[in-house]
């Protein structure tokens, strides 16, 4: 007899959905409103309101690498988990007072830094790398973060909406502590499969606290002098912490690779990163400009038993966590299918395709924008956009990931992982600034994106081929890779 759908996984799994999935709900919610937070009840301008998101989503895909690092080397990964869930938790309770703005979203880039490559890895350490059930289990963990990112917007937009910001922050913080509870109460099932399992320790408990009271301080520090530096001097810092750690890396794999075969697979990994932070540029407008567009340009008002109704802006980001849930599975089934019949796209002909699609996107966005010069623009505009997008999305993320734990030469596979998430931070630090500098320029920003997107896209598929040789290249054995470190 089959066991039932919850005896097929450890328990420890489902404590890691519903932690993630709030951690989610939190991240999501709080992202759904700031913009419409920055330009509606402080004073920033647009510009100012974008490039402080840029560089807070930016900053978010860059921190992992320190959490990372320092569970590695010395606070564990539960350890590590807890701390950041609480700094993240203050952060969001701090974002309701409008003083704390800049602390508030230091805590919170601190607190996802710490939690977000943590909880996954634990995942991965509840199954043995040969265990059947461990992508299936992945795939029920992506589901609760695209659960979370559903029904945040529509909590946190709909607080925010009918009463102020602070409302949607202080339930994206509820979300953080629910979160925070749960990963708590499920320590004792998160057991490994490989070792055994040893409750918090004493020492470990004063790790915890000392990173979080360190984590705090550092925030509050950081955040009540980023006003005095200015925007610009945190931009500049921002982009040479990028180049730094772009630099270290490359220095870093002249030392660790010795074959041909291994620089090609990096460098294939090195050029795919280049085009994800050309995607993720254009994709993150949905937080940014997207989102102001809903609430500025776009008719939300319907009628329904009689009565108008109207409603809030951010409802549109729930899209895309939606079309996940209902797409997915059929993009799982296509390219099984083409597989099987020997027609499955490349990974990088994949890519090159999310690209067109996102370039689509802005496409029909471009039209939605000149029809909005004269009366605000049907819903369904934005609808498409974010079907186009999303669709773009499922042809290149989720491929990318898998792309780089397969592709990624053994002796660097961590780093090119953390390498991955590098473009991912630059290409959401480029969401919140690209309108600034395309008006600079006197370019319009959607069909500049458009053509960006979609030439892009067009090189990837020439290239195609080649990158996917470069990946395939037969990396030597074990024996010859040792000899040639002698």
């Amino acid at each position: 007899m089959a066991k039932p759908l919850l005896g097929q996984h450890p328990p420890g799994l489902y404590v890691l959905f519903f932690s993630e999935m709030w951690e989610r709900f939190s991240y999501y919610g709080m992202r759904a409103i700031l913009v419409l937070y920055l330009t509606l009840y402080l004073p920033y301008t647009r510009q100012a309101a974008l490039e402080i998101y840029g560089l807070y989503t930016g900053l978010v895909y860059l921190t992992p690498l320190l959490g990372g690092f320092l569970a590695d080397r010395w606070l564990g990964y539960r350890g590590t988990v807890l701390a950041g869930a609480f700094l993240m938790m203050v952060g969001h309770f701090a974002m309701a007072f409008p003083t704390l703005l800049f602390p508030a979203l230091a805590l919170l880039i601190l607190g996802n830094g710490l939690f977000k490559p943590n909880i996954s890895t634990i995942v991965g350490s509840l199954y043995l790398l040969g265990d059947p059930r461990r992508d299936a289990a992945f795939t029920i963990f992506y589901m609760g973060i695209n659960l979370g990112a559903f029904f945040s917007p529509l909590v946190c937009g709909t607080l925010a909406d009918k009463f102020t910001p602070h409302w949607g922050f202080g339930a994206a913080g509820v979300g953080m502590l629910i979160s925070l509870i749960i990963f708590l109460g499920g320590l004792r099932t998160l057991r490994p499969a490989v070792g055994s399992w040893q409750p918090l320790s004493r020492s470990e408990i004063g790790r915890i606290a000392l990173v979080t009271v360190l984590g705090i301080g550092l925030a509050f520090s950081g955040g009540l002098l980023a006003p005095v530096i200015g925007r610009s001097f945190l931009s500049l810092m921002y982009k040479w912490l990028v180049l730094s750690a772009l630099a270290a890396t490359l220095l870093y794999l002249g030392l660790r690779l010795h074959s041909r075969a291994e620089w090609q697979r990096t460098a294939a990994i090195l050029l795919l990163a280049g085009f994800t932070a050309i995607f993720w540029m254009g994709f993150e407008q949905a937080g940014g400009t997207l989102n102001l567009f809903a609430q500025e340009k776009t008719q939300r008002t319907f009628r329904l038993a009689g009565q108008q109704w109207e409603f809030p802006a951010p409802y549109f980001q729930s899209l895309n966590p939606l079309l996940i849930f209902i797409l997915a599975p059929l993009f799982s089934l296509l390219w099984v299918r083409l597989a099987a019949q020997g027609r499955e796209p490349s990974t990088p002909a994949k890519m090159g395709l999310g690209l067109l699609l996102l370039s689509a996107g802005f496409l029909m966005m471009s039209v939605a924008e000149w029809r909005a010069q004269i009366a605000k623009v049907s819903p369904f505009w934005l609808v498409g956009v974010y079907l186009l997008h999303t669709l773009g999305e499922l042809c290149l993320s989720p491929v990318g990931l898998s792309m780089v734990t397969r592709v990624a030469p053994p002796t660097v596979a961590a780093l090119m992982m953390g390498v991955w998430f590098l473009a991912s931070s630059f290409g959401n630090y480029m969401a919140g600034v690209s309108e600034e500098i395309l008006q600079r320029q006197a370019l319009p920003l959607y069909p500049t994106l458009m053509g960006i997107s979609g030439a892009a896209g067009l090189l990837l598929l020439l290239g195609a081929r080649r990158i996917d040789r470069w990946m395939r290249a037969p990396l030597p054995s074990p024996e010859l890779t040792a000899h040639q470190k002698e």
